[in-house]
């Protein structure tokens, strides 16, 4: 693993917001590689704790078979469930939590609990129409999962994916250009409360999420670094 350590340095923690498709993954794999981080997102937490069969995990699993929505009081024991293990000691980056200005604040009261806190808050800002045309226009190959798009990365040959050789293209169902219009407007509705509360507290930063990958990549590293002091 290369890139900066954080050996004998408190956690940091991160807080990635942004839309379907602005690269959030991407970053957040680059974040852990380079720094140490772990990416906590909360779908993957609670599929964990409920296959665990924790305490927590028993209530979520409850919960979801009964067809209704997990508490947050439930996602906060699992999150502090799994901050207490081990290899998150350098600190966490969160995706998909928190959602609601009510989430933030019970966040920061488990991080004061705990003796930490977030750190920094990162926003990927995004152009809503460049993003259409990016998310619309995705499809991999179903053999191999290679990634394809019909404006910036076409197969050399028409419907043949150049790694494998496979005819096999997949296009997720959700991934239209109305669809995906309607997640935007969902997104911005239910984080402008959260950008203002973080705002207030002076740990949000945003980054261009349309920038090449390596910009983008360059913003948030120089985030972290700022936040390790």
């Amino acid at each position: 693993m290369g890139g900066a350590t954080m050996t004998d340095t408190r956690p940091v923690n991160l807080i990635l917001l942004g839309p379907p498709g602005a690269g959030k993954g991407t970053q957040a794999r680059m974040l852990e590689e380079k720094f140490g981080l772990i990416q906590l997102s909360t779908g993957d937490l609670l599929r964990a704790a409920v296959a665990a069969g924790t305490e927590a995990g028993k209530a979520a699993k409850a919960v979801m078979e009964a067809g209704q929505l997990v508490s947050d009081e439930i996602v906060l024991a699992i999150l502090k469930d799994r901050m207490g293990e081990g290899d998150v000691a350098k600190g966490v980056i969160l995706d998909g939590f928190p959602r609601t200005q009510a989430q933030a604040e019970a966040l920061d009261a488990l991080m004061a609990e705990a003796g930490q806190q977030i750190d920094s808050v990162i926003s990927l800002a995004v152009d809503d129409e460049a993003m259409v045309t990016r998310v619309a226009g995705r499809f991999t190959c179903g053999d191999c999962g290679e990634g394809y798009h019909d404006s910036f990365k076409q197969t050399a040959k028409a419907g043949v994916c150049d790694k494998c050789g496979s005819t096999e293209m997949k296009r997720r169902a959700d991934d239209n250009a109305e669809t995906v219009r309607s997640r935007l407007e969902a997104y911005h509705a239910q984080t402008a409360p959260l950008i203002a509360y973080y705002e207030r507290q002076g740990c949000l930063s945003e980054i261009d999420a349309m920038a090449a990958i390596k910009a983008v990549e360059a913003d948030l590293e120089g985030i972290v670094r700022r936040a390790l002091g």
